[in-house]
Formats: structure tokens, sequence, C-alpha cells
């Protein structure tokens, strides 16, 4: 059996003192950008493991996660995102970190501000964010890395060098699938124009956490079927107003639809009544109401990912770092994207 790699094997080959790799390990007190990477090299290299349970003995105090989530019902996406995320919360608690969680109304850029500000304001190790205001997340990401608080993304992805990780879908590559998907059976012939139902959000026109999806649907069909337009028809996010909407503006020729967003439930009453001979109609997210339109026949696609794992994921990887000083192997921790429809909806 080879020699254990120590502390102070760390320490030689990085070329710092004890402490300085001991602080490193734990987070703890002011270590240069440079011997922190210096460090966490020769970590690499040696492939040195902290001791557990001398991690756990350091942050004997306690961790903190902060999560900044939307307000999310019983049901909905962010409803079952929250209740995944508590479901991790007594593992977290065995390696002494606790959850906390600020929520905010994803249609409301000042309520964004104010669950941000409410954080930043409460003492936190670490941070989840679902960072669907992508300009305000941008400020409260600079703040935080002020603060020398890590954080993450969940679900959607801003560009940002100074994030510990992304987790979730690879958007460009979903919407890409959702189109090559929706278009399946052109091969019959190429309609005119497909149909991107979207839900009207925050006035100030910052929360499109769908963009990247939304491009990668375009680029598909402007490469594979340049002939065939895209027209994007906006709802409000209310039921009872839905199907009146679509009958005003939706073409009625139009055979193809896609909602890039968790809310294609939201068409349920439109299609019960105007789903028609050769219709396709793919939304994404395995939320409850989803996977009724699947069992109706009244949607034929879902995209989805498991949201368990998802939050598994994102609690995990702030654990590792916080308590064990593990970095992620990768910056973007992509789920699957699985393809649901009715005849596997039931094995899922």
């Amino acid at each position: 059996m080879g020699k254990s790699i120590t502390i102070n094997d760390v320490a030689e080959r990085a070329g710092v003192s004890i402490g300085t790799v001991d602080r490193v390990i734990h987070n703890r007190g002011e270590v240069s950008r440079k011997s922190t990477e210096k460090v966490r090299k020769a970590i690499e290299e040696l492939h040195y493991e902290p001791n557990l349970h001398a991690s756990l003995l350091a942050s004997r105090s306690g961790k903190v996660i902060s999560c900044l989530l939307p307000e999310g019902s019983e049901g909905s996406y962010w409803g079952d995102v929250l209740n995944a995320l508590r479901a991790e919360e007594e593992d977290a608690r065995r390696m002494n970190v606790k959850l906390n969680y600020f929520f905010f109304n994803m249609n409301d850029l000042s309520s964004f501000r104010k669950a941000g500000k409410d954080l930043v304001q409460s003492p936190s190790d670490g941070v989840i964010i679902a960072p669907l205001f992508g300009q305000e997340a941008a400020k409260l990401a600079e703040i935080l890395k002020a603060m020398g608080r890590p954080y993450l993304y969940i679900d959607t992805k801003i560009e940002d060098d100074g994030c510990l990780a992304y987790i979730g879908m690879p958007k460009y590559k979903s919407g890409y699938l959702c189109a090559s998907l929706l278009s399946s059976d052109f091969s019959a012939g190429v309609p005119e124009k497909v149909a991107v139902i979207r839900v009207r959000r925050d006035k100030a026109g910052q929360s499109d956490p769908t963009v990247n999806r939304r491009q990668g649907f375009c680029e598909y069909m402007a490469q594979n079927y340049p002939s065939c337009s895209i027209e994007n028809i906006f709802i409000d996010p209310e039921p009872s107003e839905v199907r009146d909407m679509l009958e005003k503006t939706l073409d009625p020729e139009i055979r193809h639809i896609a909602m890039l967003n968790s809310r294609i439930w939201l068409l349920k009453d439109y299609l019960e009544h105007h789903r028609r001979e050769g219709m396709k109609v793919i939304g994404f997210d395995s939320i409850s109401g989803n996977l009724d339109m699947l069992r109706e026949g009244l949607a034929d696609i879902i995209i989805t990912q498991h949201i368990d794992r998802l939050a598994k994921k994102a609690v995990r990887t702030m654990v590792d770092y916080l308590v064990l000083s593990r970095q992620a192997d990768n910056k973007d921790i992509y789920t699957h994207m699985d393809i649901l429809t009715a005849l596997n909806l039931d094995n899922y």
C-alpha cells in the first residue's frame, strides 16, 4: 500500500505553510489567490483527500446555504424544486449544514431585488441562486464575490466565470432537441409556420429564463427548415384567460406547437376544444399538470429532467465545497434530457 498523502505533503508541494493549506481546505481566513491556486493544484496532483472528520470538526460551528428561489405552488415546477431541496436537508444536516430559503415573485423584478438584499444581509456560507432575472442576478453575484461567498446557479445559466457551478439542463441543446422532435414529421411536407407559446413575464423584460433554449430552437429551424417561420404567441399566466387569448391570436392552421417553459399545462383548456388531426404539441418538465396532458393525449412529448437529482446535485456540490473544499469536476453540471411520451410515462 502506498504512503498516505498528508497535509504536510500538500504544503511542501505547494511551497506554502501547513497553516495556509489548512485555511484553504477549510475556507477559513484570508489567503492570496496565488497561494490558493497553488494549494488546490497540489491537492489535485497528489490526490489528497481531506479527512472527513477533521473537516466536520473544522466546521463544527455549522455552515449555512442560502437558496434564492422563485415562489412556487404545490405541483408547479418551482414547488417541486423546493420539495426536492427540502428532501436533501437531512443529509446536509449530517454534515452540519443548514439550508435557508429566500423567495421572489418570478414576474416582479423588485421582489427579486428585495429577496437578494435579504439574503445578503443574512449569514450564509454559500448560495444557490435561480437567476431568472439575469442582470439583477449578475449584480448579486458581484456582491457575493466581494463578500467571499461561493455561489452556484440552478436551472438557469448566466455567463459568469465566478460561479462555483451551473446545474441544470443544457438550455441551448434542449431547445435544439425540441425543434428536432417537433419537426420530425416534416417529411410529409414542411408547414409554413410553427408556434412557440410564451408567457408574459416582468414588465422590465429582465426575466427570460428560456432565452438560450429559444435560441437553440430557432437555430435548428433556420438550419433545417428555413422556409418555415416561427410565430411567437404571448399569453398571460392566468389559466382562465389562456383559451380566449389563443382563440384570438393563434392561427388555426398551425399544427405544430411548442412551449419552452414548464407551463404547457396552461394550454389544456384550449387544446381540449381545438386539438386537431395531425397536431403535435411539445412542452418541458415532468410536473403533474404536464404529465396529465400526456395521459390525456393533449401533449405528445415532454422533455424533462429528474428534479430530485437536480436538487441533490446542487446541495451536494455546495456541501462538498464548504465542508470538504472539494471543487466540482466541471462548472457546467448538466442534467439528462429525458423524452417522455404517453408510452413511457408510467415507467419514468
